[in-house]
């Protein structure tokens, strides 16, 4: 590799952005897909082709689009004389094979989770929740301003749809009692949180901050867990 060696703080930003912009197989996809479009693609589009909310492959795009590897263009489609243009998003370089592994983040969750145990109970716990939801308010926020202040229902699709991009195999669902609901079906954390079970206060803080930016403070309460020896996570929504 020429040039000088990377230093530990420049090794550790490039990783990062790479793998904040392909670590999910999903936005890789996305990628790829647009990639391969000489015109690019529209989120409708890349909505369409990987069966998902728009304002989630929207998220999706302008990750990448903020990562360098996309550029966004505003067209009007061919033959249109009216109507709102729409963003096509296109790779920068098209020349360049994508050799980037799907990374597998079990020693960094782990490390975490070591981490964490160094503090008291509480205080690990309500740090992993802040953290997470701080992360969920980006997430989003960066949805765009015309998705904030949904309905209560619709805000928790929403943040469904995001965790389901990022891993989580999530829907909303209501329980026999009309309790809403976000099951997960996967964690993307692994088995990490049944050694290190405060990792799940990090799931509860992405729930609380998309949900406090789409709709307004919410309460949350995580009643099913891999933890708790269960399959799925499930977190119960109260407005």
């Amino acid at each position: 590799m020429d040039g000088a060696p990377l230093t530990p703080t420049e090794f550790a930003n490039a990783v990062t952005a790479i793998t904040g912009a392909f670590g999910d197989p999903t936005r890789r996809d996305i990628y790829l897909y647009a990639r391969d479009r000489p015109d690019g693609v529209t989120a409708t589009e890349a909505a369409e082709q990987f069966d998902l909310h728009p304002n989630v492959a929207r998220h999706h795009l302008d990750k990448l689009a903020s990562g360098g590897y996309l550029k966004i263009s505003v067209e009007r489609a061919e033959g249109a004389t009216a109507g709102r243009p729409s963003k096509h998003y296109s790779a920068t370089d098209t020349a360049t094979a994508l050799e980037l592994p799907v990374r597998r983040d079990d020693l960094l969750v782990s490390l975490l989770g070591r981490a964490l145990a160094l503090l008291p109970d509480k205080q690990a716990a309500q740090m992993a929740e802040e953290v997470g939801a701080e992360v969920g308010r980006s997430m989003a926020e960066s949805l765009g301003p015309d998705d904030i202040h949904r309905s209560f229902h619709s805000a928790i699709q929403m943040v469904a749809d995001a965790l389901t991009s990022h891993g989580f195999a999530a829907r909303a669902v209501r329980s026999d009692g009309d309790q809403l609901r976000i099951v997960s079906e996967h964690c993307p954390f692994g088995s990490a949180p049944i050694e290190h079970p405060v990792i799940c206060a990090v799931d509860r803080g992405l729930v609380k901050g998309m949900l406090a930016a789409l709709y307004g403070e919410t309460t949350t309460d995580l009643s099913s867990s891999l933890p708790m020896g269960d399959t799925v996570c499930i977190t119960d929504i109260s407005a």
